[in-house]
């Protein structure tokens, strides 16, 4: 997420519509991908960018300066996704509807070599998303925020509204349950 300046902040803050758009194009991309890894579908990524988006348009003349402004888009981020991840597979009954848009194969002189990476990496991300799917939303979301986004346990517990130990326990059981998960789930784990 690129760096938004603080006057930037504050001009929205004020209801500056072209500041808001300055927020919105530095970090859609970010509450996008965060939201992918946690809901797991692109359209429910989608769905959850365009609420966090309208949840902190209304909510940035609270925003205080208290925390780092992606820490505070991070937990509204996390939290909508939770939530619509739990809307989801309570309505789903925990059954994964996966929307794999049809990609055009380049021509080019390695097609087949092309199509097979392409089938590897699908078949790598949904074995990933089986394993994320076994989590419990709290354990799902610790996992995707320190090991795929890269947060410190600080910034987890800032983003997550728990304290560090509850992190460490969270992200602990989510690594044995995952680690559980590649070993005998699957015929050749991550």
């Amino acid at each position: 997420m690129e760096d938004i300046s603080k006057d930037v902040l504050m001009r929205a803050q004020e209801g500056d519509m072209q500041a808001f758009e300055s927020i919105y194009k530095a970090s859609s991309g970010f509450v996008y991908n965060v939201a992918l890894r946690i809901a797991g579908k692109s359209h429910d990524a989608e769905e959850v960018t365009q609420e966090v988006f309208i949840k902190v348009y209304r909510n940035l003349k609270y925003f205080q300066f208290r925390s780092s402004f992606k820490t505070w888009v991070y937990r509204i981020t996390v939290n909508t996704a939770l939530n619509l991840y739990k809307r989801v597979s309570r309505e789903m009954n925990r059954r994964r509807d996966f929307d794999d848009v049809a990609r055009t194969v380049a021509s080019g002189e390695d097609v087949a070599g092309e199509v097979q990476d392409r089938e590897e990496r699908k078949a790598h991300e949904a074995r990933l998303a089986e394993l994320l799917d076994t989590l419990n939303p709290e354990q799902r979301s610790c996992i995707v925020l320190r090991e795929i986004e890269g947060l410190s346990y600080q910034e987890m517990a800032q983003a997550l509204g728990v304290n560090i130990n509850t992190v460490r326990t969270r992200l602990r059981r989510a690594r044995v349950a995952l680690l559980a998960g590649s070993r005998g789930g699957g015929k050749d784990g991550l």
